[in-house]
């Protein structure tokens, strides 16, 4: 299989994997009373809506054809948790909505693929349910970590005392940079970690079909 067939399957797996990710950040908030995300234009299927140039699609591909783990994100779903049922509660389980969206897929591509033994091939099949394992998988982990604007903020947002909530709050306006000069500097810390927890969740994986 070429690197262009290679890339290809990866950028549709991206698409595939980041809009479900999205849908159900805002299908949960929608869900909860918030209908901001729907008056965005976010409930849709339309991957344009969703996807941020560098996190969906060149922090991606530049790690899959690094041959490291796969990761990355989107564009955050505009969410109003004053209009929320839980506020802070329900913002939690708005943000665990996406990443928990991604281990479904990364855990029912694996169950598809061990049992009809797709998961093993060496062709374009295998490779298919391998990557969308494996981004999904990364995308899950990445999305958690706790630093704003990442959905992992979210949930340490509601656990955390009003101190360090205020401090998370002003640190959003400059999250999502943090997040880029993190990748950047930190690459092979990042790969590493990356590596360690994909690998443990396989394991996971692996332990439930009793392999």
């Amino acid at each position: 299989m070429t690197n262009f067939l290679g890339g290809l399957i990866v950028i549709l797996i991206i698409l595939f994997s980041m809009v479900l990710h999205e849908l159900a950040h805002g299908w949960v908030a929608y869900l909860l009373g918030d209908t901001t995300a729907k008056e965005d234009g976010r409930l849709t299927l339309n991957p344009i809506k969703h996807l941020d140039p560098f996190l969906s699609f060149l922090l991606p591909l530049a790690l899959f054809f690094m041959g490291g783990v796969v990761f990355g994100g989107a564009k955050p779903v505009p969410v109003n948790s004053s209009r929320l049922k839980g506020k802070e509660w329900g913002m939690a389980l708005v943000a665990l909505a996406g990443p928990m969206t991604n281990l479904l897929i990364a855990f029912l591509s694996f169950l598809v693929g061990y049992y009809t033994g797709y998961i093993y091939d060496e062709g374009v099949i295998g490779f298919v349910f391998v990557e969308l394992v494996m981004v999904n998988l990364g995308f899950m982990i990445f999305n958690l970590i706790p630093i704003p604007p990442l959905d992992g903020s979210r949930v340490l947002y509601v656990l955390m005392p009003d101190g360090v909530r205020s401090f998370m709050s002003e640190m959003e306006r400059f999250g999502i940079l943090i997040v880029y000069v993190l990748i950047l500097l930190g690459g092979s810390f990042f790969s590493i970690g990356m590596t360690n927890a994909v690998s443990g969740i396989l394991r996971g994986f692996y332990w439930i079909v009793g392999a």
